[in-house]
């Protein structure tokens, strides 16, 4: 289970400081799919970054009981002087997992060809975010948490990520971050909505599209 208590985070701004999470309250269970609505700049996207640890909160807990991926496409943690490769073996060895057999998935999903023996800094955006996603999927995390729109590329490869997140890990838990309703009920079984700092959680998806609309 994941357990998120008096979550908060500010950030510095001229003249004093402005609050984008304050005091948020979350529980997770293995397998449920949680979508979080909020317009944008709401704090959808810092929240996945706490929970995904590439950020600290300034206040408040989080109890990882089940394994946690980082944010899907999220390439910042990349070393970018070393090759595609080697930052899928750093990966490999910071999770504690084998690293050969996980070699053939990447280059395969990836399609970034000779350039995963190239540094990262060579990379475009976008063969950042294939990498990324690619290296996502081959460590077994309990949870994902998803920003907005996971895919990228053309059409065939926003399929296949689809294929591979939705379909082959359809037992996992999620939690999606969207301004899109129509994504959330795609994909999720319980809503929670994001407004003015505050996260609040409902079981029903409907009840949560109906509190989002009603506060735009």
């Amino acid at each position: 289970m994941l357990e998120v208590r008096n979550l908060s985070k500010f950030y510095p701004v001229r003249g004093g400081k402005r609050v984008i999470l304050d005091g948020i309250n979350l529980r997770l269970e293995k397998g449920q799919k949680l979508g979080i609505l909020g317009r944008n700049g709401s704090g959808k996207s810092t929240l996945i970054r706490l929970l995904g640890g590439c950020e600290a909160p300034d206040s408040g807990t989080i109890d990882r009981g089940m394994r946690l991926s980082w944010p899907l496409a999220f390439h910042g943690g990349f070393h970018n002087s070393l090759t595609g490769l080697d930052n899928l073996r750093f990966i490999c060895r910071i999770y504690g997992t084998t690293i050969e057999d996980k070699i053939p998935f990447v280059q395969e999903f990836s399609e970034l060809g000779k350039y995963l023996n190239e540094p990262v800094k060579s990379y475009s955006a976008g063969m950042q975010a294939r990498l990324a996603f690619a290296l996502s999927m081959i460590i077994e995390f309990d949870c994902f948490l998803i920003d907005e729109i996971v895919a990228v590329g053309d059409d065939r490869f926003a399929h296949r990520c689809q294929v591979e997140l939705f379909e082959k890990r359809a037992d996992r838990a999620m939690i999606i971050v969207s301004h899109n309703p129509t994504y959330i009920r795609k994909h999720c079984d319980c809503a929670a909505v994001l407004l003015d700092g505050r996260l609040h959680q409902f079981d029903d998806l409907e009840e949560g599209f109906a509190f989002y609309q009603a506060n735009q």
